[in-house]
């Protein structure tokens, strides 16, 4: 059976008017995507604050302290992961993946990548067809614009795993 395209979606936080529109559209594609969901993680190390942002600084920079501090306690750097299924950690995950030098939304077995956001300036949705209607239809009953290059965006078939690779 043919794996299904997947469409590429840039979401930098520079793209947005907003650095709050591109949180909103996380946290709606976090909320639809949930029963596919396996690890939503990141990296709780050296952690800033995104220079877009402007609502709750405060709050999210007390949010960055608490997950350092907790991950010194530990002795040593683990991923930080957050249960998509209780509505606070997901509003901490959106903020703090931005604020992250990685962070990670993984499909169940961990076999796709559905976002990422990397080094505060990188962000990237990997969509299935499926995936990306249901997203695409919440997003539009909510009243959220979807950005114009999203719509137009191409999805692509992905290469076998045979041919996957350096060569």
């Amino acid at each position: 059976m043919p794996e299904e395209a997947v469409t590429t979606l840039r979401a930098e936080l520079t793209r947005f008017d907003r650095a709050e529109e591109g949180f909103a559209l996380l946290e709606v594609f976090l909320e639809v995507a949930r029963p596919r969901l396996g690890a939503v993680v990141l990296d709780p190390v050296g952690m800033r604050l995104p220079d877009e942002m402007t609502d709750d600084r405060a709050v999210v920079q007390g949010l960055i302290e608490d997950v350092e501090g907790e991950s010194r306690g530990k002795g040593r750097v683990v991923e930080r992961e957050f249960d998509m299924d209780d509505e606070q950690a997901r509003w901490d995950y959106v903020r703090l993946a931005y604020s992250s030098n990685q962070a990670t939304v993984w499909s169940r077995r961990q076999r796709t990548t559905y976002f990422e956001a990397a080094g505060g300036s990188k962000a990237t949705y990997w969509l299935p067809d499926s995936l990306k209607a249901d997203y695409f239809g919440a997003l539009t009953s909510r009243g959220w614009a979807i950005p114009e290059d999203w719509l137009a965006a191409v999805a692509k078939r992905p290469k076998p795993w045979w041919k996957r690779g350096g060569r």
